[in-house]
C-alpha cells in the first residue's frame, strides 16, 4: 500500500475467513500474502500447512506478522514485489490491498511472474455499491471514514464486475467469484437468526453486486 497513511496504521482482524474457504481445496504449498498486516491470514494458513512469506509496508506489522511467516518484506507494493522475492508461490493473496494501489495491475502482473504452475490468486476487495453505499449515495452523501468500505486511504473503488476486469485486464483467468455480506432483514436477524443468514445466502446469490460486502476472487493464469 502507498499512502503514507497506511504505513501508520496495524491491519488486524481474525484472518478473511471467506476468501480463504475459495482456496481451501488446494494442497499447503508455498503462499504469497501481499500485504499482510498483522498476519491473520499468514496465521491460518500456517495452521493448516502453508508456508507463508509476507510482505508489509508497515514495519510495526513486519514485526507481528513474523509470528506467523518464515520471513517478511518490507515494501510499498505501489513499486511492485520486492526484488529479493525467490522461487514459485502456489498461492498468492490480495485480502483488502489492491483498492489502496494507485496501479494494482502492475503488482497483479508481478504476482504472476512468481506463480507456479496451477497456481492460484486469491483476492478481496470492498464492493462500493453495497446495499448501504447505494442508499448513501442516494441521499447524496459520499463522505470518506477511517475504515470500512468508504475508508479515506483507498485509491480506487470497485464493483463486482469491475473486480472480475481489473484481474482479466492482468492477464489472469477467473475461476471463481463470490461474495459475502448481509440482506437488510433488521429485526428478523435477531428473531429468526437462521431464517436471516439464508436470505443473505439467497441475495448474495442473485444479487451479488448489491448485497455483497466484501468481493472474493480466485484467478489462474491461462
Amino acid at each position: 500500500m502507498s499512502s503514507s497513511d497506511c504505513s501508520k496504521r496495524i491491519y488486524r482482524n481474525v484472518g478473511n475467513q471467506e476468501l480463504l474457504k475459495l482456496v481451501s481445496r488446494l494442497p499447503p504449498g508455498r503462499a504469497l500474502d501481499c500485504g499482510c498486516g498483522a498476519g491473520d491470514n499468514a496465521r491460518a494458513l500456517s495452521s493448516i500447512g502453508w508456508d507463508v512469506v509476507g510482505i508489509t509496508i508497515s514495519s510495526r506489522e513486519q514485526e507481528e506478522a513474523s509470528q506467523f511467516c518464515t520471513q517478511v518484506y518490507l515494501q510499498d507494493l505501489e513499486y511492485g514485489l520486492p526484488p529479493d522475492v525467490r522461487g514459485e508461490f502456489d498461492l498468492v493473496v490480495f485480502s483488502h490491498v489492491l483498492e489502496h494501489i494507485r496501479n494494482p495491475s502492475k503488482i497483479l502482473q508481478d504476482a504472476g511472474t512468481v506463480l507456479a504452475k496451477g497456481g492460484r490468486v486469491a483476492g478481496a476487495l470492498p464492493n462500493v455499491l453495497y446495499w448501504k453505499s447505494r442508499l448513501q449515495f442516494a441521499l447524496g452523501r459520499f463522505e470518506y471514514e477511517e475504515s470500512g468500505l468508504m475508508d479515506s486511504t483507498h485509491v480506487h473503488f470497485y464493483t463486482f464486475e469491475s473486480g472480475k476486469r481489473l484481474l482479466e485486464l492482468s492477464g489472469f483467468q477467473l475461476i471463481e467469484s463470490a461474495v459475502e455480506g448481509w440482506f437488510p432483514s433488521w429485526g428478523l436477524r435477531r428473531l429468526m437468526p437462521d431464517a436471516a443468514h439464508s436470505m443473505d445466502r439467497l441475495a448474495c446469490r442473485l444479487l451479488p453486486g448489491c448485497f455483497g460486502y466484501q468481493l472474493l476472487y480466485v484467478a489462474e493464469l491461462p
